[in-house]
């Protein structure tokens, strides 16, 4: 019998990371899984509540799953990201990365801008770019594959929106995706 009481996807530059969670109730195991690796394993415990941290993706990005109990022997998993509940942490993310979704030579690409570094990722690598001044803004150039992509940075004109980045690939402009 599985004790598997709480999945979670986790959207990160380098990819959506699987969180599986394993609380066996009378015997406080713990087992974490992160995309199917186990990560944490620990056999009886006599806590049942509690947390247990590791890390997520190649940033290393703190995971914490919180373990309470609600009443009587029902229990609550709740999953924060470098402290922050999984969606704050989302919301937050929105804010300072970009995210597209693409189909290149027949396979699924997401590619990540992340605002604040102007690190650009495609499929979980980090990407070789070029910067480059244009005049209306700022083009950051990146390849992937035979593709030649790029983004775009340029201003609003309003300060609340603040700066828009559009991905051109082989010329032509991908929506971007809501994660």
């Amino acid at each position: 019998m599985s004790d598997l009481v709480a999945v979670w996807e986790v959207a990160l530059s380098d990819g959506v990371h699987k969180i599986e969670f394993e609380h066996g109730t009378t015997s406080g195991k713990r087992v974490v899984y992160v995309d199917g690796k186990e990560e944490i394993r620990k056999e009886w415990m006599f806590k049942l509540v509690g947390k247990e941290t590791f890390t997520v993706g190649a940033a290393k990005a703190k995971a914490t799953i919180n373990i309470d109990a609600v009443s009587g022997f029902a229990y609550e998993y709740t999953l924060e990201i470098d402290g922050k509940s999984l969606k704050k942490y989302m919301e937050n993310r929105s804010k300072t990365t970009n995210t597209w979704v693409l189909s290149l030579d027949g396979m699924d690409c997401r590619v990540v801008l992340e605002k604040d570094t102007m690190d650009v990722w495609c499929n979980g690598k980090k990407m070789e770019t070029v910067g480059e001044f244009v005049e209306d803004g700022t083009e950051t150039h990146f390849s992937v594959g035979d593709h030649d992509c790029y983004i775009k940075a340029v201003s609003s004109g309003k300060r609340r929106e603040g700066i828009i980045h559009t991905l051109i690939v082989d010329d032509r402009e991908i929506p971007e995706a809501m994660e």
